[in-house]
C-alpha cells in the first residue's frame, strides 16, 4: 500500500482553481497532497506563482488531506519565520503537515538582492537553517551566528506532534548527505537505475522516514496532445543542475528552452494516454522502495486528469492514507 498524492503547482494555476483541484483530488481518492513554494514560475507561459503558505491554510482547512511543501530557507525566508509558519500549521492541523527543505533556486531567491551563493555554501546555509528550525520547533530559544544570523528567537505556539523535516534531493550524493539530518526524503522520478541509486544512497547512509517521489506526467487522450501539453508547459524543466539552479527568471528559462524539441519531453515527463499502462509504470517505480508518490499533471487544466486517475489509476495502485507520525527524536544536525 502506497500513499498516492496530488501535487499542486502554484507556478501554473491560479490559487482559487488550485484549491478547487485539490478538493476534487480528495474526492477522487488521492490520499495526500503537496505543493512547491515559488516566487516566480518556470515560464512566462505558466503565468502564476501564488504564496504557498497562505494557500496551505485554506487547503488544510477545506480538505482532510495531509500536506507537504517544498521550501528553501536561508535567503528569501529567514529560518525562524519558516519555523513559525511550520509550527502554526502543524499546531492547527495535527499530524497533517510536513515540510521538505532544500537549498533553493536563483529564480526564487535572487529577489532579496543578495548574492546567490555557490552550491557548497547553499548546502551549509541549509544545514544551519535546519538546525535552527529544529531547535525552535523543540521550544528552545535560539541565537546563531554563521551564514544566517538569529538573535534570541523563540516559537511560542508549538505543535503537539512534531512535523517532519524532509530533505529535497535529486542526486545520490545529496541524498546521502541529507541522511544525516532529514526525517525523510523526497525526490523526482528519474530513470529507474538513477532513482534506485538516490533511494539507496539515502537508506545506505542511515536515512530514516518515508521516501517520496514526485512524478511529472502529462495526461491526455492521445500521445500528440500529451506531448503538446508537456512541451508548452514544462519544456523549461528539462535542464539538469546547475542550469536549473542558476537561471534567475522565467524569461531566462524561456530563452534557454526555445530549441527544446517536443520529443525531448518524453525524458522529462511520463506521457500518459493509457491509464492501465501508466499504473504499471508507477507500480514499477513504487517497487524500488517508494512510500509516497505525488502525481503532477503538467497541464494547467487539472479536472480530467483527476477524474481519470481517480477512477482508473489510484485503485490499481492501492492508494492508502498517510499515517501521521512524529519526527524521529534521534535525527539531529
Amino acid at each position: 500500500m502506497t500513499v498516492v498524492g496530488f501535487h499542486a503547482s502554484h507556478e501554473q494555476i491560479h490559487p482559487s482553481a488550485l484549491l478547487a483541484a485539490v478538493q476534487q483530488a480528495e474526492q477522487a481518492g488521492f490520499t495526500a497532497a503537496m505543493c512547491s513554494d515559488h516566487f516566480a514560475p518556470w515560464s512566462q507561459r505558466q503565468g502564476h506563482s501564488a504564496f504557498a503558505w497562505a494557500w496551505l491554510g485554506a487547503a488544510l482547512q477545506s480538505t482532510s488531506l495531509p500536506f507537504g511543501v517544498v521550501n528553501a530557507p536561508g535567503q528569501r525566508y529567514h529560518p525562524a519565520i519558516i519555523a513559525q509558519a511550520v509550527s502554526t500549521l502543524a499546531s492547527m492541523y495535527e499530524g497533517r503537515f510536513w515540510v521538505a527543505l532544500g537549498s533553493g533556486e536563483a529564480a526564487n531567491e535572487h529577489i532579496t538582492g543578495d548574492v546567490w551563493p555557490r552550491k557548497e555554501l547553499r548546502n551549509q546555509r541549509l544545514l544551519e537553517s535546519v538546525s535552527v528550525i529544529r531547535a525552535l520547533l523543540a521550544g528552545e530559544e535560539v541565537s546563531h551566528s554563521g551564514l544566517i544570523e538569529v538573535d534570541r528567537a523563540k516559537i511560542w505556539t508549538l505543535p503537539a506532534v512534531q512535523p517532519a523535516l524532509v530533505a529535497a534531493a535529486v542526486s545520490a550524493p545529496t541524498a546521502e548527505w541529507a541522511a544525516s539530518w532529514a526525517d525523510g526524503l523526497i525526490t523526482i522520478a528519474q530513470p529507474l537505475e538513477t532513482l534506485k541509486k538516490v533511494i539507496g544512497g539515502y537508506r545506505d547512509a542511515g536515512g530514516v522516514g518515508p521516501v517520496a517521489v514526485q512524478v511529472h506526467l502529462s495526461s491526455a487522450p492521445t500521445e500528440e496532445e500529451a506531448l503538446a501539453i508537456a512541451h508548452d508547459q514544462w519544456r523549461t524543466n528539462v535542464f539538469s543542475p546547475p542550469i536549473c539552479w542558476d537561471l534567475d527568471s522565467p524569461e531566462a528559462f524561456d530563452e534557454a528552452s526555445k530549441h527544446v524539441p517536443i520529443e525531448a519531453m518524453r525524458d522529462a515527463v511520463m506521457v500518459s494516454t493509457d491509464p492501465d499502462a501508466t499504473a504499471e509504470q508507477l507500480a514499477t517505480l513504487i517497487d524500488l522502495g517508494v512510500d509516497e508518490v505525488y502525481l503532477h499533471h503538467v497541464g494547467q487544466e487539472q479536472s480530467r486528469f483527476i477524474d481519470v486517475f481517480g477512477e482508473h489509476v489510484l485503485p490499481r495502485l492501492g492508494a492508502s492514507p498517510k499515517i501521521p507520525a512524529p519526527a524521529p527524536e534521534d535525527v539531529s544536525v
